[in-house]
This record gives structure tokens, sequence and C-alpha cells, in this order.
């Protein structure tokens, strides 16, 4: 367990204490600033954790599966609070989730034939997108013009979760028809 990885199992450690912080309303409004740190922190440690395993040639087979889902379990449990709390409409929701799964679908197949699909820069561009909205919508600030910047920052980040999706079975077709034999 090298610190990539354990950099990578801090980040699914940090998601019940955002979401508890997020939801409980124990807190006031101190709740959602800090669920909204616990959230940037989790998502340096992204950053973090694949600096350190390229630089230092720590890259492992555990990274590689848990990194992405790592990613995706702290997005995606913003996004449930947030449509629970009316900040965000169910049907983009389902859309972001279901492209995750998607791709992790597609992913595991690729592997049973031994290839490993890297992220493509569409995707990076979404993540990028996806953490920016989720940290505005934890701030939730209600004022105009933070309400506009989530508004863009929304519908960005579904545009380029569509666009990445698209991109992706596009770049791998050949991975497609071979997994539909």
């Amino acid at each position: 367990m090298n610190l990539p990885n354990k950099l990578t199992i801090i980040r699914v450690c940090f998601i019940p204490f955002y979401v508890f912080f997020l939801l409980s309303g124990m807190f006031g409004d101190a709740g959602k600033y800090i669920a909204t740190i616990l959230f940037i922190v989790a998502s340096a440690t992204d950053w973090l954790d694949g600096y350190l395993a390229r630089r230092d040639n720590l890259v492992t087979d555990f990274g590689k599966f848990m990194d992405p889902l790592a990613d995706k379990l702290l997005v995606s449990s913003g996004l449930i609070c947030f449509a629970s709390m009316q900040l965000l409409p169910a049907w983009i929701v389902i859309i972001i989730i279901s492209r995750e799964f998607i791709i992790s679908g597609f992913r595991l197949v690729a592997s049973t034939k031994g290839t490993v699909i890297a992220a493509g820069w569409w995707g990076k561009y979404k993540t990028v997108a996806q953490m920016i909205m989720v940290i505005l919508l934890s701030l939730n600030l209600n004022n105009a013009a933070f309400n506009v910047l989530e508004q863009i920052f929304i519908y960005l980040s579904t545009i380029l979760t569509i666009i990445s999706l698209i991109d992706y079975l596009v770049k791998n077709q050949d991975i497609l028809k071979e997994g539909s034999r």
C-alpha cells in the first residue's frame, strides 16, 4: 500500500463526512462550509495521488482501479445529495451517473481482454467541471451572480459528460465491437 493508494483510500473515507456535514443541518451554514472544504481536500488528493504515482513510478493495478472509482463515488455522492436538496434536477444526476456506469462497464470489458483504457482529455475536462459544480452547489451561497455561475457549471458538466462519453465510445469502438462477439 503505497502513498498514492493511501491517498485514494483517504478520498473514499472523506465521503461520509462530506455527506454528513452537507446534509445534517446540525451545524447551520458552517456545515456547508465544512463539507466544501472536505470536498476540496478530497479532490486535491485526486491530483496529488496521480502526480505522486507517475513521478515515483508507483502506478499499481489497485490504483488504476480505485482512483477513478473514488472520484466517481465522491462526485456521485454530492450529486445525489444535491438532488435530495433540490439543487440539481434528477435527470442531470441520472445522465452523469449513467455515464460513469457505462464507462466503468466498458473498462471492465476491455480489461478482460488485457487492455487498459486511460482517461481522455474530454473526461478530464468533465471531471474538473463536475468538481467545480459540486463545490459551487456545496457552498450554495444563494445570490444572483453565484446562482448564474452554478447554472453555467451544471450545464457545462452535463454537456462535457455527454461529449466525453461519445468521445470515449468512438475512440474505443474496436473494443466495443470485440466485446459483442
